[in-house]
């Protein structure tokens, strides 16, 4: 049986580590490059902790119950706590023939730590299939240790998982984004058809903004500045993807940008904050990254829609690459895409739904131009709704483009932890058949 574990935050502090084939239990230590330099011992944004454990199981009976109840306790246990002896099922196939494994992800973000199990099988030299997934949520999250990574290790050597002393790294949003990709096109079945389209996917988080899409015209390859493409091999193929990640353009931090603040300091001598894009009777008091700002609206001589539009413009000037190619490829989008769009009732908020991306324009103006006579239970709104009708046109979508929203595909998370298992295991498989 192979395991890893990877821990990470929005700037992506991963712990990874992995069984050899043979011999006893060692750590590897593995380095993932971000833009420019972490410090690992404090995190600025709100995203908090993600902590991804991988299990590998090859060859696994169908009928073998215990060892499967043994797999799935995990996510009844709570966190911190020892589990005994894990049951260990003899090599094998399931009766049909199909290669059965599972993969569990660990996802702590800031409030709280989600548990995915999922249960694949594959034929012989084809795609596997997810057959199952259990989730879980369990509060805290491991994000509250965020300022204490020697914490953190503690609390997993604390679990049946063997944690090496050196096994600290930084992951990338690109990576985060890529993950994202693979799970939207498993599940929308786009990486079982060998030449068939494919989706994109949009990822809004709290401190970064993600986007992730495969280009058919050459002049995208062309245009990308670097660091923008990102070779993937999955399932015996290779794939160039336009995959980038903004940090410091995820919702919140935009929030404290369009409100005039920096990123991990308090205002300048306790001042507030003012910004057209609050009501300019409100005053109030926001919390982002462990620091409290006093907030409020300014006088509006103009509408508030226009005056909030013209700041957030100011705010994203310069700092998004756009592409035409964007214009004709289905995308799906998620996290606060679907929070805010749900929040107004543009889409269900529990079955999700399509929207256009001017529709986020129509529902600023509108909230905007209620703010001005009537207090809001959500005084943000219209600042993050306007920031995001203009981040996806920025991005290069036109008001027309129609955007799937979804939390959901067939009943499984549309997040990076399955696109990241798969990931994994493809390269595990690699390794034990390097010619292949």
């Amino acid at each position: 049986m192979k395991k890893g574990i990877r821990y990470e935050t929005s700037r992506k502090t991963s712990y990874s580590f992995q069984q050899p084939q043979h011999g006893p239990w060692q750590t590897r230590m593995r380095k993932i490059s971000n833009h420019g330099s972490l410090r690992v011992a404090k995190v600025a944004y709100p995203l908090g902790l993600c902590v991804g454990v991988f299990i590998y199981v090859a060859y696994i009976k169908w009928h073998r119950a215990t060892a499967t109840q043994a797999f799935f306790s995990i996510t009844r246990a709570a966190p911190g706590a020892r589990w005994g002896q894990q049951a260990h099922s003899p090599l094998g196939t399931a009766a049909d023939g199909h290669e059965v494994f599972y993969g569990i992800m660990f996802d702590a973000g800031s409030t709280g730590t989600r548990v995915h199990v999922f249960q694949f099988t594959r034929p012989p030299r084809e795609t596997p299939t997810l057959t199952h997934e259990t989730f879980k949520a369990l509060k805290p999250g491991l994000s509250a240790y965020a300022d204490d990574v020697e914490k953190v290790k503690e609390v997993f050597k604390a679990s049946p998982f063997l944690v090496g002393d050196d096994c600290v790294s930084i992951m990338n949003g690109t990576d985060e984004g890529v993950s994202a990709w693979i799970t939207i096109n498993f599940l929308t079945g786009s990486l079982k058809t060998p030449g068939g389209s494919s989706v994109g996917m949009l990822d809004l988080g709290g401190g970064s903004t993600q986007i992730a899409f495969l280009p058919r015209v050459e002049g995208t390859l062309q245009a990308s500045p670097p660091g923008y493409l990102t070779a993937l091999r999955m399932f015996n193929r290779t794939y160039k993807l336009y995959s980038y990640s903004y940090l410091g353009l995820g919702l919140m931090s935009a929030r404290l940008a369009i409100l005039g603040g920096v990123e991990g300091q308090p205002a300048k001598d306790g001042k507030e904050l003012v910004s057209p894009c609050l009501s300019p009777s409100f005053k109030g008091e926001w919390e982002h990254a462990e620091v409290t700002y006093r907030v409020s609206g300014q006088k509006a001589v103009a509408s508030l829609h226009e005056l909030c539009a013209a700041r957030v413009s100011e705010v994203l000037q310069n700092r998004v690459h756009r592409t035409e190619e964007v214009k004709h490829v289905d995308f799906y989008a998620f996290s606060y895409y679907y929070d805010l769009a749900a929040g107004v009732g543009l889409i269900d908020a529990e079955k999700g739904g399509s929207l256009v991306v001017g529709d986020f324009e129509i529902a600023a103006k509108y909230v905007c131009r209620t703010l001005e006579t009537q207090p809001q239970s959500s005084p943000f709104a219209c600042m993050d709704l306007t920031y995001v009708s203009l981040l996806l046109q920025e991005f290069g979508f036109p008001r027309s483009k129609v955007l799937k929203l979804t939390r959901k595909i067939d009943n499984v998370e549309t997040s990076w932890a399955l696109g990241a298992i798969f990931h994994y295991i493809d390269s595990l498989n690699r390794q034990k058949s390097p010619a292949s």
